[in-house]
């Protein structure tokens, strides 16, 4: 009886919220380690494309460019590198795991993998050009 009690009792606690970063530049530079080396490439790479506009949104990096392209979100253990159409995406990147709303896939970097090549200025092309062609992905009829 005394674990159930507090195991309730943990789960009534309120989580803790973390407040965002106020520019996408302070995100980047409160990463540590090999996530910041990850997510400094990756972001790198994103920003040679003059037509995606990047926020801190939902606490983490998105790029726009006719609604939701790209998200770039550092975890405690992982790197995580989400499209809005990513499953139109997988035969440049098949590592992209279908998920979520929308046509969402995401790739899950970790330390043991963030050396890995992944060839972000043709998945971020690719994706800027299903939204100039398709629209916004979270426009759903």
């Amino acid at each position: 009886m005394k674990t159930a009690f507090r195991v309730a009792e943990r789960a009534a606690l309120p989580m803790k919220k973390s407040t965002p970063a106020p520019s996408p530049d302070a995100y980047v530079t409160a990463l540590e380690g090999w996530k910041r080396e990850a997510v400094e490439r990756l972001r790198a790479g994103v920003l040679a494309f003059p037509d995606l506009e990047e926020r801190i949104k939902w606490g983490h990096l998105v790029y726009f460019a006719h609604g939701p392209v790209l998200l770039i979100r550092a975890e405690e253990a992982r790197v995580l590198l989400g499209f809005w159409r990513g499953q139109r995406l997988r035969d440049i990147e098949p590592r992209l795991k279908p998920g979520g709303k929308y046509e969402m896939a995401t790739m899950v970097i970790t330390e043991e993998v963030a050396s890995v090549g992944i060839d972000i200025a043709a998945l971020a092309s690719q994706a800027i050009a299903l939204n100039q062609s398709l629209g916004d992905p979270t426009d759903l009829p």
